[in-house]
C-alpha cells in the first residue's frame, strides 16, 4: 500500500556507424617515426566511441545526473474505530482497543454478565439485564480473560511515568459522560468505557462517542492525556496486557 539508468528510445539506433551522432569525430596520428630500420612509417589510428551498450563502458558521468527514485507515498494505516449504539460502551472499548470489530459481541458479553455471580460483584458500571449494555468491570475483566489477556487496575495513587508503554497494549478508562437523549444532552452523568491505544506510533482516543479517533500523539503525550483523565472526579483506568506481561509484572518501570 526503479527507474531505467537512460530514459526509454535513447540509444535507439546509435550504433558503432553512428558516431556523428554521439558527437563524436574521427582522429588521426598524422606520422610517427619510429627507430631501427632507418625509414619512417605513417601509423594512421582511429579512435572510436564506445558502444553505451558495451558493459564496460563508464556510466558514472551519466549515472550521476540521474536522480533517485521517490519514495511511494506513506498510506495511512486504517483505524478501527466503534461508535456508540445502545449501551454497549463497553463493548466499543473492548473492540476499539483490540482493533477488530469482532473480538467480542454483545451476545459474549451478556453470556459473561449471566456466568457471573452477582453476589460477588462489584459494579462501578451498572449492569442490563436486558442485554443492552452497562456492563460492569468484572465483564470486562473476564472477556479479556478469555483471549489470554488481563486488565490491571491502576492506583491513581502512582504516578503514570511508572508504566513501560512498550509492554501495554491498551488503556481502558471508566469516565463520567453527559447522558443524552437522542439529540438531547441532559443534565445527567453516567460512567462510561472508552479505550486508548497505539496504532502506528501514534496513540489515539478511540471514544466510541467521538466521531472518529482522536490523535493523542507520542508516548509522552499519551502519559499527559492519562494523568489529566485521572484527576478528574470519579475516573479510574486499566492497563490491558498480556497474561505474559501481567504474570511477570513487566507492565511496570519500577519492578
Amino acid at each position: 500500500m526503479g527507474s531505467a539508468p537512460y530514459p526509454a528510445g535513447e540509444w535507439k539506433g546509435k550504433g558503432r556507424g553512428g558516431l556523428q551522432e554521439l558527437g563524436c569525430m574521427r582522429w588521426k596520428v598524422s606520422k610517427q617515426k619510429g627507430g631501427g630500420g632507418g625509414g619512417g612509417r605513417e601509423a594512421a589510428e582511429e579512435r572510436r566511441c564506445r558502444d553505451p551498450t558495451d558493459p564496460q563502458q563508464d556510466l558514472s558521468s551519466s549515472s550521476s545526473s540521474l536522480t533517485p527514485p521517490l519514495p511511494p507515498p506513506l498510506t495511512p494505516l486504517p483505524i478501527y474505530h466503534e461508535k456508540q449504539r445502545r449501551e454497549l460502551c463497553a463493548l466499543h472499548a473492548l473492540n476499539n482497543v483490540f482493533q477488530d470489530g469482532t473480538a467480542f459481541s454483545r451476545d459474549t458479553l451478556q453470556e459473561i454478565y449471566q456466568r457471573l455471580s452477582p453476589s460477588t460483584l462489584v459494579t462501578p458500571h451498572k449492569k442490563s439485564m436486558l442485554g443492552n449494555g452497562n456492563y460492569d468491570v468484572n465483564v470486562i475483566m473476564a472477556a479479556l480473560q478469555t483471549r489470554g489477556f488481563e486488565a490491571v487496575w491502576w492506583d491513581k495513587r502512582r504516578d503514570v511515568g511508572s508504566i513501560e508503554l512498550s509492554n501495554v497494549t491498551g488503556f481502558i478508562l471508566n469516565v463520567p459522560s453527559n447522558l443524552r437523549w437522542g439529540p438531547l444532552m441532559l443534565p445527567l452523568k453516567r460512567q462510561h468505557w472508552m479505550g486508548v491505544r497505539e496504532v502506528g506510533g501514534v496513540y489515539y482516543n478511540l471514544d466510541s462517542k467521538l466521531r472518529s479517533p482522536q490523535p493523542i500523539g507520542a508516548p509522552d503525550h499519551v502519559r499527559k492525556f492519562l494523568r489529566q483523565q485521572l484527576r478528574g472526579k470519579n475516573c479510574e483506568l486499566l492497563l490491558v496486557v498480556s497474561e505474559e506481561v501481567e504474570a511477570h509484572q513487566t507492565w511496570r518501570t519500577d519492578g
